[in-house]
């Protein structure tokens, strides 16, 4: 792990068990002067992923409300954000995590026509796509667009 970055475990967790989503009517839990980037309930086991940044720091938590099985702060400058550059169908956007030799790469995004957006995480480990944990569409909300962290090549 990193020096610079914090991280506390409570609980059984799998590195590749984390993720984000998109959607609304999710409570967002960041500290007092923070900005709520990404909450949602996860598809399949309704745990919550978040992402607060305080200027400082980028805060991510995944697990249930209260008692997250994993949280991290990371230095603003570490961490960095994929915008999407106004080609191509899918409008996607991301926040990427750096964790020593993971990176959660919290994404939401939408075709251009659809209905109904998608949002999760991909878990990145040594540069390999390992795992991709799918948040329930209709519970996120998100303010990825625009975000002003440097610039990452991939979501």
């Amino acid at each position: 792990m990193n020096g610079s970055n914090t991280i506390i475990r409570t609980g059984l967790v799998l590195a590749a068990s984390l993720s984000l989503g998109l959607g609304a009517s999710v409570r967002a839990d960041c500290d007092p002067g923070s900005k709520s980037l990404f909450t949602c309930q996860t598809r399949h086991n309704g745990k919550r992923i978040e992402v607060c940044d305080d200027g400082k720091t980028i805060r991510y938590s995944f697990g249930r409300d209260k008692q997250p099985e994993i949280l991290l702060k990371v230095p603003r400058d570490q961490a960095s954000s994929y915008q999407w550059s106004g080609f191509g169908r899918a409008m996607t956007y991301s926040v990427n995590i750096p964790n020593g030799r993971f990176e959660y790469r919290v994404f939401a995004g939408a075709e251009k026509d659809a209905t109904e957006g998608y949002a999760g995480v991909n878990v990145v480990k040594d540069g390999e796509q390992i795992a991709t944990v799918e948040c329930d569409p209709k519970r996120v909300e998100e303010h990825l667009q625009g975000l002003d962290l440097k610039r990452a090549e991939e979501w």
